[in-house]
Protein backbone atom coordinates (compact mmCIF):
# COMPACT_ATOMS: atom_id res chain seq x y z
CA UNK A 1 0.00 0.00 0.00
CA UNK A 2 1.73 3.42 -1.24
CA UNK A 3 1.89 5.80 1.74
CA UNK A 4 -0.31 8.76 0.99
CA UNK A 5 1.82 11.73 3.05
CA UNK A 6 4.93 13.40 1.27
CA UNK A 7 5.62 14.92 4.95
CA UNK A 8 9.06 13.33 6.00
CA UNK A 9 7.76 12.91 9.68
CA UNK A 10 4.70 11.62 8.81
CA UNK A 11 6.69 8.89 6.29
CA UNK A 12 8.75 7.73 9.10
CA UNK A 13 6.02 8.22 12.12
CA UNK A 14 7.57 10.51 14.46
CA UNK A 15 6.47 13.96 15.67
CA UNK A 16 7.61 17.28 14.29
CA UNK A 17 9.61 18.05 17.45
CA UNK A 18 11.34 14.41 17.50
CA UNK A 19 14.92 14.43 18.21
CA UNK A 20 17.67 13.02 16.21
CA UNK A 21 17.85 9.71 17.92
CA UNK A 22 13.86 9.47 18.03
CA UNK A 23 14.32 10.01 13.97
CA UNK A 24 17.13 7.40 13.43
CA UNK A 25 14.91 4.90 15.42
CA UNK A 26 12.13 5.02 13.38
CA UNK A 27 14.50 5.60 10.17
CA UNK A 28 15.80 1.52 10.98
CA UNK A 29 12.45 0.62 12.00
CA UNK A 30 10.84 1.36 8.51
CA UNK A 31 14.12 0.44 6.96
CA UNK A 32 14.13 -2.86 8.48
CA UNK A 33 10.54 -3.01 7.65
CA UNK A 34 10.67 -1.96 3.70
CA UNK A 35 14.36 -3.10 2.52
CA UNK A 36 13.27 -4.77 -0.11
CA UNK A 37 15.79 -7.41 0.36
CA UNK A 38 13.80 -8.50 3.34
CA UNK A 39 10.18 -7.57 2.07
CA UNK A 40 8.56 -9.16 -0.72
CA UNK A 41 5.79 -6.87 -1.26
CA UNK A 42 5.65 -4.77 -4.88
CA UNK A 43 5.49 -1.38 -2.84
CA UNK A 44 8.22 -2.35 -0.01
CA UNK A 45 10.92 -0.61 -2.08
CA UNK A 46 9.03 2.69 -2.82
CA UNK A 47 8.00 2.82 0.71
CA UNK A 48 11.93 1.98 1.69
CA UNK A 49 13.49 4.68 -0.55
CA UNK A 50 10.50 7.25 0.82
CA UNK A 51 11.66 6.53 4.35
CA UNK A 52 15.38 6.58 3.27
CA UNK A 53 14.59 10.45 1.61
CA UNK A 54 12.40 11.60 4.88
CA UNK A 55 15.67 10.28 7.12
CA UNK A 56 18.03 12.32 4.90
CA UNK A 57 15.80 15.12 4.77
CA UNK A 58 15.15 15.36 9.04
CA UNK A 59 18.73 14.57 9.94
CA UNK A 60 20.48 17.86 8.19
CA UNK A 61 19.44 20.72 10.61
CA UNK A 62 19.48 22.70 7.70
CA UNK A 63 17.66 20.65 5.44
CA UNK A 64 15.04 19.90 8.40
CA UNK A 65 14.89 23.86 9.73
CA UNK A 66 13.98 25.14 6.05
CA UNK A 67 10.91 21.84 5.73
CA UNK A 68 10.18 23.12 9.15
CA UNK A 69 9.79 26.77 8.28
CA UNK A 70 7.42 25.63 4.84
CA UNK A 71 5.30 23.36 7.12
CA UNK A 72 4.56 25.96 9.09
CA UNK A 73 3.96 28.50 6.23
CA UNK A 74 1.88 26.25 4.42
CA UNK A 75 -0.67 25.82 7.63
CA UNK A 76 -0.73 29.52 8.12
CA UNK A 77 -1.27 30.21 4.70
CA UNK A 78 -4.20 27.54 4.18
CA UNK A 79 -5.22 26.36 7.29
CA UNK A 80 -8.42 25.14 6.02
CA UNK A 81 -6.61 22.98 3.08
CA UNK A 82 -4.27 21.67 6.05
CA UNK A 83 -6.95 20.74 8.14
CA UNK A 84 -8.78 18.56 5.62
CA UNK A 85 -5.58 16.67 4.80
CA UNK A 86 -4.84 16.02 8.77
CA UNK A 87 -8.62 14.48 8.83
CA UNK A 88 -8.00 12.44 5.44
CA UNK A 89 -4.86 11.19 6.90
CA UNK A 90 -6.77 10.51 10.07
CA UNK A 91 -9.59 8.29 8.65
CA UNK A 92 -7.23 6.18 6.67
CA UNK A 93 -5.20 5.53 9.40
CA UNK A 94 -8.43 4.57 10.90
CA UNK A 95 -9.64 2.32 8.43
CA UNK A 96 -5.82 0.31 8.63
Amino acid sequence: MPVSTTDPYDILGVASQASDEDIKRAFRRKASAFHPDRNPDPDASQRFREAQQAYELLIDPERRQAHDQRRQKHLLDDPEEVAGEMFEAYLDECEE
